[in-house]
């Protein structure tokens, strides 16, 4: 900010803050004057293209024989808070020659709160800086004073200054003040005898003055001292400290009318300024990543130099009343706002510019005469410029064109593979199209397609019994589409890794004929005892990745390996849970179901698996037309104290809810009002296929809510609820706590009974067990194999005694043969190596094994 002006700019937080000191006022009835220091903060409007007033305040000070006059405001760190804030320096002049000066602090809510004053007999005129604190650090008579808001003491540093050409910021040393002293060539300072010859020509240095350490940096670590005699003032671009030593890069202006870039204090770029006397350099940093320099001069001149390959001047501009960086606009990346002189028009910020030198650019007011013409071989650079970026948008163009053609390639690919899926399991032969009709290259002679390849596959397919797929059903509700296949167990036969693929039957060439879907597993005892429904298990993070990244299935029940007959009576029906909507937008749908399960074999009455199928479960046919009428829909009515709902009503109801377990315990009373509950207030009624669980038929959210109530005494007992979501949940749950018994305790069961947690654990440790024992007998088998080869010529080796051999010389190198032997055999067996394809089948069952176990401790304790 330039110093002694009355109205002066800000930039904060993309808003541009106009502080006006006002001209003192005699108040009536007051001997004092009163003078006003307003601020008002200007956002940009986009769609105006104006700054429109946010907000305003007033700081009122009194005057009585004063000279009040702003000095410089500037951003600053609160040490308090750490938040950068507004500050403004105030000076109020005396009669005496006594001055003091106020350091204001300007808050979000437009409050100005006073952080420290002091007084001097001189007044400041040179180099004066705001820093982290709010601090004030000027020069005068030679000397460096600074004062801060942590001690309100005006401290001296040890060092006489000619200038002070920067303020800032330096990591590991805090903030530091870059400036010119005479040299001091009797200092015994660790540099090298360039940087003391080059102070003795000069007579002049750089130096580094740290304020909280009080500490003298190395001047040649910003710039040569040759430099010293030249510089006006200093930008600090970056720096960092790299194994102890400090690296800086800055940009500097002369009074040589030059801007120069230093790294590591060495010139690394010069460019010629367009005007004389350049008092000051910023950096703007645009949304191209273009890092550029902005110039003031002392005639109110601005000029924009950009850095690429080398330094040059884009754009200069003359009659500029302050020039600010910020990003004004909301865009994310700094612009350069340039505020001109214009006395015709007293309105503030009524004459200004907005730029990048890019695709930004508001102005308003602006006189284009003011605007200067850079360089004249600027315009043909742009001219090539322009024809290198047409260049480059053809090329892209044409890459974009490629990508197209290959994706369109792998879609055409994706649907033939899909195509043949599907005749594979309705055992048809697929013909494949020849690689000229797809746009391919045949990596092999063409030969006529066969059905013989697809023999062996359908066969797997041929081979499972047809009783194995009971019913095929599908039912809807609200956007969801539920298809389910009711599978009987027999006695030779168990599944795991069970799931339902859905894929449609119609050529859609723009979509993806594979549907995703998700799959749970419900099973139902034939004594309808136990409802239980199983999705996805919640494992580990960690155990989860790993668990998926083998099997490559998602959303699928890992079933315990157990013997067969646990298992026998059992029914299971699989289901697929699907949007409806993206279906619906062909009004009639045919889709394919496929089963896909791990067929398993009876060996020493246990379960072993074995190859995976893929089993055609049928069709499914919807329509708009049927699910307007309701075809699909599930249908749950009273009749008789009982609800009439079937099976595949039941299977999807419990399919597109959520299931909760609540441990309920009751130490003083029993738990009859819980059942008074559910049949009362709740209006259920018992489903007459599986009399446990009761439908919720009460009006609301909670309509269709599934309840089963489970006493393990009068003062125990466990309720599992069915549901929509967790807002239903919670009302049940508010109305629940409404009827219990006091001091009544309910806990969350998070992963099921511990008693069922239990037997797994047992069989999975069991199975972890004969996993490693099988693996090891089958290294040292193998193992052992490889050595006795390998030590068959060993055997020659005459086995007499020690001592005997130790009588001769050739006793002597016999024995060392033995020895060497023995040591070469002890090594071989302590560093026994596999086949990698062994290692890698017995580190997989292993992993299996133990991430099996490792997962039923862990939903053990969380239940």
């Amino acid at each position: 900010m330039l110093q002694g002006e009355q109205e002066q700019f800000l930039s904060y937080n993309g808003e541009v803050l106009v502080f006006h000191l006002s001209k003192p006022k005699h108040v009536e009835g007051a001997a004092d004057k009163t003078v006003n220091l307003s601020v008002r903060r200007m956002a940009f409007d986009r769609d105006a293209q104006l700054f429109i007033q946010k907000s305003s305040g007033v700081f009122n000070m009194h005057a009585s024989h004063l000279e009040v006059e702003i000095i410089c405001c500037g951003c600053t760190t609160d040490s308090r808070t750490g938040i950068i804030l507004p500050c403004i320096l105030i000076k109020k002049k005396k009669r005496n020659n006594v001055v003091k000066y106020l350091l204001l602090l300007l808050h979000s809510s437009n409050q100005f709160e006073q952080s420290f004053h002091f007084k001097l007999d001189y007044e400041l005129k040179e180099d004066i800086r705001l820093f982290t604190g709010p601090s004030v650090l000027w020069r005068h008579a030679n000397k460096l004073f600074y004062i801060s808001s942590d001690t309100c003491t005006v401290l001296s540093a040890p060092a006489q200054v000619s200038s002070v050409v920067w303020t800032g910021e330096i990591e590991g040393e805090g903030t530091v003040a870059l400036g010119i002293r005479t040299a001091c060539l009797l200092e015994s300072e660790d540099e090298d005898e360039f940087s003391a010859s080059d102070r003795a020509i000069w007579g002049s240095e750089f130096f580094g003055y740290a304020i909280e350490t009080q500490k003298m940096l190395t001047g040649t670590s910003f710039m040569p001292h040759a430099y010293s005699r030249v510089v006006s003032s200093v930008h600090v671009c970056k720096n960092q400290m790299l194994k102890k030593q400090l690296r800086i890069s800055l940009v500097t202006v002369t009074h040589k009318n030059q801007l120069i870039c230093f790294q590591e204090g060495r010139p690394k770029g010069v460019c010629e300024l367009p005007y004389e006397k350049p008092c000051s350099v910023k950096t703007v940093l645009t949304s191209t990543n273009d890092l550029l320099f902005v110039v003031t001069f002392a005639s109110g001149n601005i000029c924009v130099v950009q850095r690429r390959d080398s330094l040059q001047v884009v754009s200069k501009w003359q009659k500029v009343k302050s020039v600010l960086v910020d990003d004004f606009i909301g865009s994310g990346n700094e612009q350069l706002l340039l505020l001109f002189k214009d006395d015709s028009n007293t309105e503030v910020l009524s004459t200004f510019r907005i730029t990048d030198l890019g695709a930004v650019n508001y102005a308003s007011g602006v006189k284009y005469e003011h605007d200067v013409p850079a360089a004249a071989g600027l315009e043909e650079n742009g001219l090539l410029t322009v024809r290198a970026l047409e260049t480059r948008l053809q090329a892209g163009y044409t890459s974009v064109q490629e990508l197209q053609q290959h994706l369109e390639l792998k879609k055409r690919v994706i649907l033939e593979s899909c195509r043949a899926l599907i005749d594979l399991v309705e055992e048809r032969t697929h013909v494949l199209p020849a690689a000229k009709e797809e746009g391919l290259v045949s990596l092999w002679d063409d030969v006529e397609n066969t059905p013989h390849s697809l023999s062996k596959e359908t066969s797997v397919a041929s081979k499972v019994p047809e009783h194995f797929i009971e019913k095929l059903w599908w039912r809807v509700v609200g956007d969801t589409l539920v298809v389910g296949a009711e599978l009987t167990e027999s006695l030779y036969l168990s599944l795991s890794d069970v799931s339902l693929s859905l894929v449609m039957d119609q050529d859609f060439s723009s979509i993806s004929p594979m549907i995703k879907c998700q799959n749970k597993i419900i099973k139902l005892n034939k004594a309808f005892s136990a409802l239980s429904v199983s999705s996805c298990q919640i494992e580990p993070p960690p155990k989860k990745i790993k668990l998926d990244l083998h099997s490559k299935n998602y959303q699928k029940e890992d079933f315990p390996k157990r013997c067969s007959r646990v298992q026998l009576d059992g029914t299971k029906t699989v289901i697929a849970i699907t949007s409806l909507s993206r279906l619906l937008a062909f009004h009639h749908v045919c889709c394919i179901v496929l089963l896909h399960a791990k067929k398993q074999k009876l060996w020493n009455d246990c379960l072993q698996e074995s190859k995976k199928i893929t089993v055609l479960c049928g069709k499914i046919l919807l329509s708009l037309d049927d699910i307007s009428n309701g075809k699909y829909s599930v249908k749950m009515q009273r009749d008789n104290s009982y609800c009439t709902g079937s099976m595949e009503d039941i299977f999807t109801v419990l399919a597109v809810s959520v299931r909760f377990s609540f441990q309920i315990v009751s130490s003083d009373c029993t738990l009859t009002s819980v059942n008074s509950w559910l049949l009362g207030e709740m209006e259920c009624t018992p489903f007459r296929e599986c009399q446990d669980n009761v439908f919720c038929h009460k009006a609301g959210d909670v309509y269709g809510t599934v309840f089963n109530w489970t006493l393990k005494n009068p003062f125990e007992g466990v309720l599992t609820l069915f549901c929509r979501n967790l807002t239903v949940l919670f009302q049940c749950l508010h109305s629940l706590t409404r009827v219990l018994p006091p001091g009544c305790d309910v806990k969350l069961l998070r992963s099921g009974s511990k008693g069922v947690l239990n037997e797994q654990l047992a069989l999975a440790l069991e199975n972890e067990m004969l996993t490693l024992r099988r693996s090891f007998f089958t290294k040292e088998s193998k193992a052992e194999n490889s050595l006795t080869r390998v030590n068959e010529p060993s055997k020659k080796i005459i086995d007499t005694p020690m001592a005997s051999l130790l009588d001769s010389e050739e006793g002597v190198q016999q024995f060392r043969k033995k020895l060497q032997s023995e040591r070469e055999e002890c090594e071989r067996s302590m560093n026994q190596t596999m086949a990698g394809a062994l290692y890698r089948e017995t580190a997989l069952k292993i992993a299996e094994a133990q991430l099996n176990s490792d997962t039923i401790v862990w939903r053990l304790s969380k239940s």
